[in-house]
């Protein structure tokens, strides 16, 4: 256990990693100049002055510059991890040796560590959570419902989460408001299709260093995740194939250019395989029995749930490590499997996650959301909204801004025009 300067817990690898993390975390904040402006005006305006939060993440230098921007704002943050693969220890020391924010997070951390470091970092009762997966609404839900009288609201990032939050407010049992960031437009669009997209290939390649090119690539989900997963996997030359459930999303795969076909007819044909879909079990028993020998797994959804890898275990003679974040699996009838990154989140367990650009506008969303909450949380329902259009709106604004692209605005002619039902505008 670790102690910031004010006498605040947390839990990390080592201290002396700070200086490290403090370096990569000022390195991502060069491209991330949306949460840089915002940063500045919570510090003059302090819209979160005294608000008690959770946020549950990827500690990631990316993260660390959304904590320092809600530690501005006037917010009393506790962080912990999301995946306990995903965490970089230098980051973690620096948010707690050289920004004194409470941190629970360590690379690799056993699954009762993972669920220790959520339990602590709702220890001090927070007023609001800002979550990726909705673990923490979950914990508090089930297990601290104690704390609910004191949470006026909460955020979500990932499309697994939100799943989880519709379903729990469609039951009538959430408890309180959250906003769903992941479904904001500068979110999804960029951060799921660009990020999960250029991070995923970057997880396979630092684990593997494999060639794509020529290879069959067998994407599991054509969401927002899956078109980036797979448009990249295109552009590095692999051969690549769609599995759906979803009639409109496998008919845009075939459209986009895509080869469509059931998981049991992929199964064979894959060299390369990522499941990108937010549920359990995609690559499943039947799939192993007809997998090629050699055949590499990996999953870039939320939870290490959609490679059954009990299964796969159960079908195995023994596993071993081929070198960091590969293990081979090797099958009774003398096949073998190759699963990355333990079945977690290939993008962040085996590299560094998404560019910080992206996550730039992705944590603008979860900081201005936070502080629409705050402000508006009196008048919000227990159920999981939508970024309002005026934050959405101001993030692309702010961000092409930083990139120095100007667009046009319509005349009052043209606006005229688009609030008439007559072609001539009205006159």
């Amino acid at each position: 256990m670790t102690m910031t300067n004010s006498g605040a817990p947390g839990d990390i690898k080592n201290p002396a990693l700070a200086r490290e993390g403090v370096a990569r975390i000022e390195w991502a904040a060069r491209e991330m100049p949306v949460i840089a402006g915002i940063r500045e005006r919570f510090r003059r305006e302090r819209p979160l002055n005294g608000i008690r939060m959770t946020a549950c993440a990827h500690v990631t230098s990316e993260t660390a510059n959304l904590v320092l921007a809600l530690k501005d704002g006037g917010a009393d943050v506790r962080l912990t991890a999301s995946n306990p693969l995903s965490t970089q220890d230098d980051v973690a020391a620096a948010l707690m040796v050289e920004y004194g924010i409470p941190t629970f997070a360590i690379k690799g951390e056993s699954a009762e560590q993972y669920l220790q470091h959520m339990i602590a970092a709702i220890d001090h009762r927070p007023q609001m959570t800002m979550d990726d997966g909705a673990d923490v609404v979950a914990l508090i839900h089930k297990s601290r419902r104690d704390l609910l009288d004191n949470i006026v609201g909460g955020t979500e990032e990932t499309t697994t989460g939100v799943i989880r939050l519709k379903a729990l407010a469609k039951m009538g049992q959430l408890e309180y408001p959250i906003i769903a960031v992941n479904d904001a437009n500068t979110k999804h669009f960029f951060d799921n299709r660009y990020g999960t997209g250029q991070s995923t290939l970057d997880g396979i390649t630092r684990a593997t260093n494999i060639l794509i090119a020529g290879k069959n690539f067998v994407v599991c989900g054509y969401g927002w995740c899956g078109k980036g997963v797979a448009m990249r996997a295109r552009g590095m030359g692999a051969q690549v194939i769609v599995t759906e459930v979803d009639p409109l999303r496998a008919l845009e795969a075939v459209m986009d250019g895509f080869q469509v076909m059931p998981i049991a007819q992929a199964a064979p044909l894959g060299d390369l395989f990522v499941t990108v879909t937010g549920d359990v079990n995609v690559l499943d028993r039947p799939s192993f029995e007809v997998m090629k020998s050699g055949a590499v797994l990996a999953n870039s959804g939320h939870f290490d749930a959609e490679i059954n890898l009990k299964a796969l275990t159960a079908m195995s003679e023994g596993k071993h490590t081929l070198r960091p974040f590969v293990e081979e699996y090797r099958l009774t009838d003398g096949r073998a499997i190759v699963v990355l990154a333990e079945g977690r989140l290939v993008n962040l367990g085996a590299a560094e996650g998404h560019p910080a650009s992206v996550m730039d506008m992705s944590f603008a969303n979860q900081a201005l959301c936070a502080e629409y909450m705050a402000q508006n949380h009196a008048s919000m329902e227990n159920a999981v909204y939508d970024v309002p259009k005026i934050i959405d709106d101001e993030i692309a604004r702010l961000k092409l801004e930083a990139m120095g692209i100007r667009i046009d605005t319509l005349t009052e002619e043209q606006e005229r025009y688009l609030n008439s039902w007559e072609l001539d505008g009205g006159e």
